[in-house]
């Protein structure tokens, strides 16, 4: 099994901070649109964005797509076997097309994604450029480029659509963060990104000094009453099947956990909500894991019980291997997994059941407090502590009370997933610090970061790179 620490989303040192991002559940067919208005210059343009996708599946996916009538139209997009391409149709014919041999299905990190039109260079194999995290692709599967000053449907007086485009399979699913339109504009890749001097990760700068045209737009998503606006101008795009609760923190510069939708347990439950929420139905356990794994440090996060059977809890990064081979196994039935059980309260490990809290219900929040330092760990329901012997009682975090002891299951050297085990008809949503459902406390971590429900533990962190380049 693969430890999935983001490599392009860690925190490089300094600089820009992008500072929210916007959550496209590909479920609620959610996306944004707007018809655009008279090109400064068709003949040129640029479209980037920061993704980090969550849906991986062999359907197409439109990350930004404009259509003028049936057969006539401009689209990038994922394609059925995780390709990014570019490709514009007229007339019911292709005229133009780039498609990468490369598949993208990593959903732990952010990608730069940067896509430059120039059909009046006099280069032709320059007048459609692909970037990724900073670097060009040359090594394409397609390479049919623009002919002389041709034009796209893309940057049209037509509509826009980002996220989607027509039959209810194309919907992207993932998160975007900095997306960047400018109209007559072909920039270079370094007016939107550089390489981090220490760690050589690219990274994004400030694009608020940027030229945009007539249809050019930058949306940061930092309003979350006008979760369309752009920063830039006027260029405003319409809200479809997206809420207040879609904005969140996790962006390019500093990436959360959520769920591992490509880490498959035998059962494999559905996630939606960008990875956040694991439904399952029918008999045996599905298991879900983060997509960070953790060897030191103290962190903190909460689990949301929507309803059925389920345990709450950890496991060793070298148990998950046999965890997720076995059909019905769940947390804390092997020696290095723990869990705390819906229906009692008790914790489980190795099978051996203790008493520790009492059951949580449907609606009811466990918090996990996971000290990989000391090898211990504390659990909450609804912000109250476990006493340790059975009960929910402790409003106060107190490291001397409700401690287990977990030198087993973690031992010294190994790596601990935060995650969860459900059977039946049953929904776990996973807060790592990111949460896409409604918050009525907002409470950070030490540092500033994450939105949690109830109090963080003094000394906790929640699970996102900056904290990991600090403490993990």
């Amino acid at each position: 099994m693969s430890l999935i620490i983001p490599a392009n989303s860690a925190a490089a040192g300094g600089g820009f901070t992008a500072a929210n991002s916007l959550m496209f559940n590909y479920a609620d067919s959610a996306y944004l649109n707007r018809t655009l208005g008279t090109p400064t210059n068709n003949k040129r343009w640029t479209w980037s964005a920061w993704i980090k996708r969550s849906r991986i599946t062999a359907a197409v996916q439109r990350i930004f797509f404009a259509v003028n009538g049936s057969d006539e139209y401009t689209t990038i997009q994922f394609d059925d076997e995780y390709r990014l391409q570019w490709f514009n149709q007229i007339g019911g014919a292709t005229d133009m097309q780039l498609l990468t041999t490369r598949e993208f299905r990593d959903i732990g990190a952010w990608m730069h994604l940067m896509f430059v039109y120039d059909s009046a260079n006099s280069t032709a194999a320059d007048r459609q450029i692909i970037y990724v995290n900073g670097v060009r692709e040359t090594v394409l599967a397609q390479e049919n480029t623009a002919g002389s000053n041709a034009d796209t449907v893309i940057n049209q007086a037509v509509v826009h659509n980002i996220a989607s485009g027509p039959g209810a399979a194309n919907f992207y699913g993932g998160y975007m963060s900095e997306v960047v339109f400018t109209d007559s504009q072909a920039l270079a890749v370094t007016d939107v990104g550089e390489f981090d001097e220490d760690s050589g990760i690219w990274k994004p700068i400030d694009v608020s000094g940027l030229t945009f045209g007539n249809n050019g737009f930058y949306l940061d998503f930092e309003d979350s009453s006008a979760l369309g606006n752009d920063a830039a101008g006027s260029n405003n795009f319409s809200l479809n099947n997206l809420a207040a609760t879609d904005q969140g923190t996790d962006t390019c510069t500093n990436n959360f956990a959520t769920f591992n939708s490509i880490y498959k347990s035998a059962n494999q439950p559905t996630y939606t909500q960008g990875n956040n929420t694991a439904t399952s139905s029918g008999s045996g356990y599905r298991l879900s894991f983060s997509t960070i794994a953790v060897s030191t440090g103290k962190w903190y996060a909460e689990f949301k019980r929507g309803a059925g059977e389920m345990m709450i809890g950890i496991s060793s990064l070298n148990d998950a291997e046999t965890l997720f081979n076995v059909t019905d196994y769940y947390l804390g039935e092997t020696a290095k997994s723990l869990g705390i059980a819906y229906n009692d309260g008790d914790y489980i490990i190795g099978g051996s059941q203790t008493a520790y809290g009492a059951s949580y219900a449907d609606g009811d929040t466990l918090g996990i407090a996971l000290d990989l330092t000391n090898k211990k760990l504390y659990a909450s329901k609804n912000g109250a502590w476990s006493n340790g012997s059975g009960a929910w009682s402790s409003t106060t975090f107190n490291a001397s009370t409700g401690v287990i002891d977990i030198s087993g299951v973690i031992p010294s050297g190994e790596y601990a997933y935060l995650g969860c085990s459900n059977t039946g008809t049953s929904t776990v949503s996973a807060n790592f610090g990111s949460p896409y459902y409604a918050i009525t406390s907002g409470n950070t971590d030490g540092d500033g970061f994450g939105n949690f429900e109830y109090e963080v533990p003094s000394g906790y962190f929640a699970l996102c790179t900056k904290n990991l380049a600090e403490y993990g």
